[in-house]
């Protein structure tokens, strides 16, 4: 797997984040990203014995919960370029009995290990927003999904609403970085905030998924437009 300088500083700031990501989302979101990922999935439309993607999947939150929708029969690989977000993870899996039917896969999502039309659906929760080229990462999953399978990308977004940006930008910079700083992980965070700027909104996102080839894709604002959805078919 090679990396160019930049994605290796983003895979260096996951892997410093990984032993406080699990608490941080729960604290900072108000264990609202619970909710969610449950949203992504359901838009995923993973289903029983589907064998599913959930690429970026940090320290597993979601390849778990798509395995409680696939079942036994089915299977989901979970894939990230962090090896500490994918250890965060497997330490997670072990506590389920039976385990559950994922495999950890640590890859770039720009290059990823498999063969063309193998996934029948797939989800992504904060990851668009943190690969080097989102064009790439949208024609991959767009190569490694079935003809008509579907996925769902969770991100931030920045409210068309200039109150709610404002307080998001507040929330952000007082409440996310000021808990990071007394972990010591004050870069690490503030990373957020230069991040959404350059990110692009939801339209821009239902473009640039149009020209990777899919045949469908929305975009749902949710969270008062803080949080988005880009729900894609193949």
């Amino acid at each position: 797997m090679t990396l160019d300088s930049r994605a290796t500083e983003i895979r260096a700031i996951f892997d410093r984040i990984a032993p406080v990501y699990d608490s941080f989302n729960d604290r900072l979101s108000l264990a609202q990203h619970r909710v969610w990922k449950q949203m992504a999935i359901k838009w995923s439309n993973a289903g029983p014995g589907d064998t599913c993607l959930d690429l970026c999947c940090g320290s597993g939150d979601l390849a778990l919960m798509l395995a409680r929708q696939v079942g036994t029969a089915g299977k989901v690989f979970g894939v990230d370029f962090s090896p500490q977000q994918l250890a965060r993870a497997l330490a997670r899996m072990q506590n389920h009995y039976p385990a559950p039917p994922v495999t950890w896969v640590e890859a770039d999502a720009l290059n990823l290990p498999f063969p063309d039309n193998h996934f029948d659906c797939a989800t992504m929760g904060y990851g668009l927003r943190n690969v080097t080229d989102i064009p790439r990462c949208l024609h991959e999953l767009h190569r490694v999904l079935k003809p008509g399978a579907k996925a769902a990308i969770l991100d931030f977004h920045r409210p068309s609403n200039p109150a709610l940006r404002s307080f998001q930008q507040w929330y952000l910079d007082n409440i996310v970085v000021s808990t990071a700083k007394h972990f010591g992980l004050t870069e690490e965070y503030a990373y957020i905030s230069p991040s959404l700027d350059k990110f692009p909104i939801g339209p821009e996102q239902v473009q640039l998924a149009r020209q990777a080839g899919f045949a469908t894709a929305t975009h749902y604002q949710i969270a008062g437009g803080m949080m988005g959805v880009l729900a894609i078919a193949k």
